[in-house]
Formats: structure tokens, C-alpha cells, sequence
């Protein structure tokens, strides 16, 4: 049976909590509650479930969001086969990056950000991420584009950084002739 995770909001101080390492074994209940998040993640980009269960589309969440203080992020990202590939970072460190930078044309955005926000956070274009994943077993992963972003996206929220502390408040679109858009 589906359950909706209760995602926390902007103005919630956990958020700014800097997130503790994740000790393995995970429990039974962890592993369910992963379990649910990335089924949440997956329903929000399907519309007739987002609209079903009032979701807001998203493909990236942390531990922290739904208050667990823990370093640990999920990403679920639709293929174009219409198939969803999941992906569980604990304990993750960009280990090597590019020097391209590039930034979302349309904004950012985050499931704990209710509001439109303008502006841009240049990201690394390519990452290297190293992490563990459920079973406790270390990884390495190169990200590229829109899941390199979504990584760093992730990883800031791990250090209590919210996207919106990344945009430049006099000039929100400052530098972005210096980035690739995409």
C-alpha cells in the first residue's frame, strides 16, 4: 500500500543540520523506508499517480528531507523507455569533477522549496561520486548533465545547503554567459 512521505519544509531547521554517516547493516525498517521514498520519487513522475496521491514531480531526495539524519540520498530518474532507474547513495563524496559547469536554464528546484525561485547555481557538468550502496558495499559512479546536477544537488542538502543559498541574491544570473545552459 502506498504511503505518502511527509517532505520537509524550507523553513524547517533539520534541513540545515550537516547529516550523520550512515552505519551498515541498514535495519529492516530503513531499507522500507528507502523502499517507499524511491516509490514516491517514481509515482511523482508518472501523472496519473501524481495526481492520484498529490504529488510534486521529483527525482532526487535526501534523508534529511523527510527528517532522518542520515548521509544518504535517492535519485530515480525516468528512462526514455519509460522504465526508472534507481539510484542509493549513503555516505557519498564527489571524488573528481569536471571543469565545465554548466546550470539548470529553467531553475532549480527542490521538493522542500514550495515556491518558484529564479536564478542559477552553476554545477559541475561530469562528477565522479563514491558511496555505498544498501547492502554496504562501496561504489564509484560517473555522473554527466542533469544527473551530475541532481547529485550535487543532493549532496549540498547532506551538508544543510539548500539550492536557494547557492543563487546570487543581488544578481540571481550572475556569470551565466560563463556556464552552459541545460
Amino acid at each position: 500500500m502506498f504511503k505518502k512521505l511527509k517532505i520537509l519544509d524550507e523553513k524547517n531547521k533539520k534541513l540545515r543540520m550537516i547529516s550523520k554517516d550512515v552505519v551498515f547493516p541498514l535495519t529492516k525498517d530503513e531499507k522500507e523506508i528507502i523502499k517507499n521514498a524511491m516509490e514516491n520519487l517514481r509515482f511523482s513522475q508518472i501523472d496519473e499517480y501524481a495526481k492520484k496521491y498529490d504529488l510534486r514531480a521529483g527525482w532526487g531526495l535526501s534523508a534529511i528531507q523527510i527528517g532522518i539524519d542520515k548521509r544518504w540520498f535517492i535519485i530515480v530518474d525516468e528512462q526514455e523507455d519509460g522504465t526508472f532507474k534507481e539510484y542509493f547513495f549513503a555516505n557519498p563524496k564527489i571524488i573528481s569533477n569536471s571543469t565545465e559547469k554548466i546550470y539548470v536554464e529553467q531553475g532549480e528546484g527542490c521538493l522542500s522549496v514550495n515556491r518558484e525561485v529564479v536564478g542559477i547555481i552553476p554545477r559541475y557538468a561530469r562528477v565522479t561520486i563514491e558511496a555505498y550502496d544498501m547492502d554496504g558495499n562501496k561504489f564509484q559512479m560517473r555522473a554527466r548533465e542533469d544527473l551530475a546536477i541532481c547529485v550535487q544537488h543532493e549532496l549540498d542538502h547532506l551538508q544543510g545547503i539548500l539550492f536557494i543559498d547557492r543563487i546570487d541574491k543581488k544578481n540571481p544570473f550572475k556569470d551565466a554567459d560563463k556556464y552552459r545552459a541545460i
